[in-house]
């Protein structure tokens, strides 16, 4: 067994190479067990409190264990941060170099083919031309490199590929392709840096025309794991949507000019499933959101009816070219596979899956949906098939000191577990404010209420806060109290969710550092902002997914069916973990500060509020604004004192 202690003891190599290292406990503890873990091919499931530096505890018993290991990650983002920088961190640090490789989906890839349509077609608007010029130069395709080009941009759907438009080995640039070439890398690679969707596509062995996905691994490790459940149900669900039939239409006009082939005779087809999918559109008037397909009505049963027979018109009518072109291939195979998915919601599947049939509508068409019940069963079974060591990882794995909902919802049962917490001083920089005498959320004028009785404690902090909202309804009502002409007034600058994208709010966020960010669900986790530029973070209710959700419903009625209690066993346990999240975005950083505002009364009369207290981190707590109003007023003595 290796000894971790001289990579996060005091005479650390990683002192030299990273900014502010300072030895952990709970960082070696962690490196210890997982070091363990890969060496004896045992499951273990560490719940890292913030600030313990959970990624480098993985990575250094990772690369001194010689074997091969794919680390799972839940976002694009850390994704590129473990590539660019942690790794050759580590590397350099301790001394063994070893070969990596970074693999992300397909439609993060300049896709060859499809940029050729896009040009001779003229699709993807005016990014098209700074794609056409990175493509003569680029080595990888990632589209994280051309950063001057919005995310958002519509040209990145006209010039990548998806799982339903890839022509797979039958491409005519399958050589040249850039996720070929990413994939051959990632088989001779020593580590592997995927996605939680990447990794349950390879280890279902799902084909997706490319075969193995990834080298046989010893380890696998997975970090922000409490996504894993939500990515493999929506991964072994079914989806079929507006955008993906509209998609369809002209990429079929597409490869028919690419081929030759006059586009006046295949106008009738892609214009009837065109009007096909805007008759059904229409059928959702008046809807919004989530809702169960169940209750749609029968306009809609008709509407789904209609596109499935001009699916099978558009279909047959690329019989005759059948073999002439992948491409015009690929597009009768992806028409047949979109009526098969759409048999699902009308009784016709030879297959049916058994879950949740629902409809998502919102301002640029519908998509229809499968979600399983519980994916708990698949989900073990895929683990128990892979024989080496499992490592999962988060801030927010256990309720208190419980891991059983982790757990089952994972399908795993003999895990080692370890809970660490934060070495934060939580006690000494922080403290939890509980307001009193506000009414029950569900109350008439609750928001109101909830917004200024906290309109003080912005002040007193001078700007610097998160509000955390668990509904769209509660943040636009507090955004028009805070705004400019509302009734609470800020005089900090104010930055709502949807006012541009997520990383270009929080940037202005940090640059300006007395502003005010309203935020819905985005923003619990994954937002870093170290610094004093957040010292405030207020949280308008316990973050219970709402009962009307038909996904929800679904789920809470498979538990009841089974013979569980959905509340203690499902829904507790879901805002708890939500809570941490949200909560854990105070503290980033030893020398940070702040209070954390729960506004929701029924933390304190309910005797479910005990659980999510205890499972918080070790904050003094107040009901009393005016204990929190000097919390920040003795803060900016000391400071004043220390200069």
């Amino acid at each position: 067994m290796t000894d971790y202690a001289r990579f996060f003891g005091d005479n650390s190599p990683l002192a030299e190479y990273v900014s502010g290292f300072a030895p952990r406990s709970q960082q070696q503890e962690m490196a210890d067990a997982v070091g363990d873990a890969i060496d004896l091919q045992q499951r273990l499931v560490v719940e890292a409190g913030t600030g313990i530096g959970k990624t480098f505890a993985y990575l250094v018993p990772a690369l001194l264990s010689g074997k091969r290991v794919i680390i799972s990650t839940g976002t694009r983002n850390l994704q590129d941060q473990l590539f660019q920088r942690d790794l050759p961190t580590i590397t350099q640090a301790i001394g063994r170099p070893v070969t990596v490789a970074l693999l992300k989906g397909r439609s993060n890839y300049l896709c060859l083919h499809r940029h050729g349509l896009a040009v001779d077609e003229g699709r993807g608007g005016k990014w098209l031309r700074a794609v056409s010029d990175w493509a003569t130069y680029t080595s990888g395709g990632d589209r994280a490199e051309l950063r001057e080009v919005p995310e958002d941009a519509p040209v990145w759907p006209a010039v990548t590929s998806t799982v339903d438009n890839c022509l797979g080995s039958e491409c005519p640039k399958y050589d040249s392709c850039h996720v070929v070439l990413a994939r051959r890398a990632a088989q001779d690679a020593d580590i592997v840096i995927v996605n939680h969707h990447l990794l349950l596509a390879d280890f279902a062995l799902k084909e997706e025309g490319f075969g193995e996905l990834l080298p046989g691994a010893d380890a696998c490790i997975i970090d922000e794991a409490h996504q894993i459940p939500e990515v493999a149900a929506n991964f072994f669900g079914v989806s079929v949507s507006a955008h993906q039939i509209g998609n369809l239409v002209r990429d079929t006009v597409a490869e028919l000019i690419n081929a030759g082939q006059s586009e006046a005779d295949w106008r009738k087809p892609g214009d009837e499933l065109d009007q096909s999918v805007q008759k059904m559109s229409a059928s959702f008037a008046g809807l919004s959101g989530r809702q169960n397909w169940n209750e749609s009505g029968d306009a809609s049963l008709q509407a789904l009816s209609f596109i499935r027979e001009k699916l099978s018109e558009f279909e047959e009518a690329l019989v005759p070219l059948a073999g002439h072109n992948a491409g015009l291939d690929n597009c009768r195979d992806r028409a047949r596979e979109f009526r098969f998915r759409l048999d699902q919601f009308c009784g016709e599947s030879d297959e049916p899956i058994e879950g949740l049939r629902w409809l998502d509508v919102h301002r640029r068409g519908f998509s229809l949906n499968l979600t399983p019940f519980d994916v708990s069963e698949r989900l073990g079974e895929l683990i128990e098939r892979h024989a080496g060591s499992w490592v999962f990882t988060s801030a927010t794995l256990a309720v208190g000191e419980d891991f059983s909902h982790f757990l089952d919802r994972i399908g795993v049962a003999d895990a080692q577990t370890l809970k660490l917490d934060s070495p934060f001083d939580f006690e000494g920089n922080t403290l939890l404010f509980l307001p009193n005498n506000l009414p029950m959320p569900n109350a008439p004028g609750y928001s109101r209420a909830m917004c200024e009785a906290v309109r003080p404690l912005i002040d007193a902090a001078g700007g610097g806060v998160f509000f955390l909202f668990t509904s769209y309804r509660a943040l636009h009502e507090a955004a028009e109290l805070f705004g400019s002409d509302g009734a609470l007034a800020l005089d900090y600058p104010l930055f709502v969710q949807g006012q541009g994208p997520r990383e270009a709010l929080l940037d202005q966020f940090r640059d300006h550092g007395h502003a005010v960010l309203l935020g819905t669900s985005s923003f619990w986790e994954g937002v870093d902002v170290r610094g004093q530029a957040l010292r405030l973070v207020i949280i308008d209710k316990l973050p219970f997914t709402s009962p009307g959700d038909p996904v929800m419903q679904a789920r809470l009625e498979a538990i009841r069916r089974a013979g569980g209690n959905p509340f203690s066993d499902y829904q507790l346990p879901q805002a708890v973990l939500s809570l941490k999240q949200g909560v854990g975005r105070l503290i980033r950083d030893h020398d940070d500060f702040g209070v954390a505002v729960l506004c929701d009364p029924r933390v304190r009369s309910r005797s479910y509020g005990r659980v999510f207290l205890r499972s918080l981190p070790p904050m003094p707590v107040t009901d009393a604004i005016s204990n929190a109003c000097d919390f920040f007023g003795e803060r900016q003595e000391f400071q004043l004192s220390a200069l």
